[in-house]
């Protein structure tokens, strides 16, 4: 068996960056059916441009939506976009650049507001083990639910333990489960400090365990038509992505 999707999230740095990224997804891991493209403020191609500028060349692009950008009144980014079919809808972290303009949007009331303004739209959100009690985190899975998401991106697992556990979470939900490498001292301290990761005593930050990693957690997801999506943040794709074929066959 294979997963039923799987997606490869790409950091718009430039459309020349972009572009050189996408063709080497295609190059050397013909397994991704999906891209997702984050917002990112330091760089000045919106999420959402960038998946107009790529469909052409790769079909399924998922733009992630910071809701906190979006004022009362201003159109929904992606609402009119030919061909675009999925947003992911985060609530996004404050600007370092305080000149950029910020309102006070839940989640929730931005996933609203695609479902009246924009229904040909599947809408997903997110989902963090990491950043508070789980039970405060599921009862946001409802409350994103209720509003309309359909799905869920996970902040990336980097335990098998609470891999398991979180699946059980989310039984029945439609989830692209991630997996990031994590290399290096720094690599490990920036996860740590930034996204709360408390990491099993036996993680290991090197490109061979991270590998092993994510082979055995898209082999499980293989066996139950899952989703995943995978950020290799930080080092070459053609270093981890062609190491997973085998697992995703």
């Amino acid at each position: 068996m294979s997963l039923s999707r799987l997606s490869v999230e790409l950091i718009p740095r430039s459309a020349e960056a972009l572009a050189a990224d996408v063709a080497t997804v295609k190059a050397h891991f013909p397994a991704a059916d999906t891209l997702n493209i984050p917002d990112l403020m330091r760089f000045p191609l919106r999420s959402w441009d960038a998946a107009a500028l790529v469909r052409p060349q790769f079909g399924n692009v998922i733009p992630h939506i910071r809701a906190i950008d979006i004022a009362p009144d201003a159109p929904l980014p992606g609402a009119d976009q030919p061909g675009l079919e999925e947003i992911l809808v985060v609530h996004g972290d404050p600007p370092a650049d305080l000149s950029h303009r910020t309102y006070p949007n839940s989640t929730e009331s931005i996933i609203r507001r695609y479902r009246r303004e924009a229904p040909h739209l599947k809408v997903y959100a997110a989902f963090d083990p990491y950043r508070r009690a789980p039970w405060k985190e599921l009862e946001d899975v409802a409350r994103k639910k209720e509003a309309g998401a359909i799905g869920f991106f996970t902040q990336p697992v980097f335990d098998l333990k609470l891999f398991d556990l979180c699946r059980e979470w989310m039984q029945g939900e439609c989830v692209f489960w991630g997996l990031s490498p994590v290399i290096g001292p720094k690599s490990r301290s920036y996860w740590e400090t930034t996204n709360h990761i408390v990491f099993p005593r036996d993680f290991s930050p090197t490109l061979e365990a991270n590998i092993q990693f994510a082979q055995t957690v898209l082999k499980e997801l293989a066996q139950e038509k899952g989703k995943a999506y995978l950020m290799p943040v930080r080092i070459k794709l053609e270093q981890y992505l062609p190491a997973l074929l085998d697992a995703v066959a």
